[in-house]
């Protein structure tokens, strides 16, 4: 029976709409709220689109909530800074984790990055686990942490540099084995599957997905 409700941002993401897709299908969930700042093709009964001001996250009147996936994510180029690029990869994420907490939210399910250390010297991956970090500072019962490395899935407006890198990786992925095998591409089907699955596992606390239990978690 339908009983659970989750919470989706970044679900136009390369990620996200995977993830939304899966939601949709699964019968554990009768209601995926979708966070957006511009309406989805999204037709289906279950989904209820809010198109917000992520400014305000923080003021957000939501249902009861189950389950939180987060997809967002961005570049720095893209972003046009630093700063814009916390906001979207940090803040935002935190805003709508603290937010949905009051909601009664016990899970939160992450797409963060392969190498992702709140001490790394590479902004992106410093960022990325400064979230991690944050996040499990929260009181939610669990947090499924997914940390790919390069996405395989059609992009909206590719990236030369994560293209270049790709089609290395692709012809290097064979020689990427024992704990290298994380650095395998992998498709991004595969990741917003297993997000989903892992929202099904009892397990609490934090616990980190890489290349090998990503595809476990999708049966690929």
């Amino acid at each position: 029976m339908a009983t659970k409700t989750a919470l989706l941002l970044g679900g136009s993401g390369l990620v996200g709409q995977f993830c939304l897709r899966s939601l949709l299908e699964d019968d554990h969930y009768g209601k995926v709220i979708l966070l957006t700042r511009r309406a989805l093709p999204a037709t289906d009964p279950k989904a209820k689109q809010m198109i917000i001001d992520f400014t305000k996250i923080s003021d957000l009147p939501l249902d009861t909530v189950d389950d939180v996936f987060c997809a967002l994510g961005t570049t720095i180029r893209k972003a046009g800074s630093q700063e814009a690029f916390r906001n979207i990869d940090l803040e935002l994420p935190m805003a709508a984790a603290s937010r949905s907490l009051e909601f009664g939210a016990r899970k939160f399910i992450l797409v963060s990055s392969v190498d992702a250390n709140p001490k790394s010297r590479n902004f992106y991956l410093r960022t990325k686990g400064e979230l991690e970090e944050k996040l499990c500072s929260l009181p939610f019962a669990a947090i499924h942490i997914f940390r790919p490395s390069f996405l395989v899935g059609a992009r909206e407006g590719p990236r030369l540099g994560e293209l270049l890198g790709m089609g290395l990786a692709r012809l290097l992925q064979f020689t990427l084995i024992g704990r290298l095998r994380r650095y395998r591409p992998i498709q991004a089907a595969h990741v917003g599957r297993a997000m989903v699955a892992a929202a099904e596992s009892p397990r609490q606390g934090r616990i980190v997905y890489e290349y090998d239990e990503i595809r476990r978690l999708a049966g690929s």
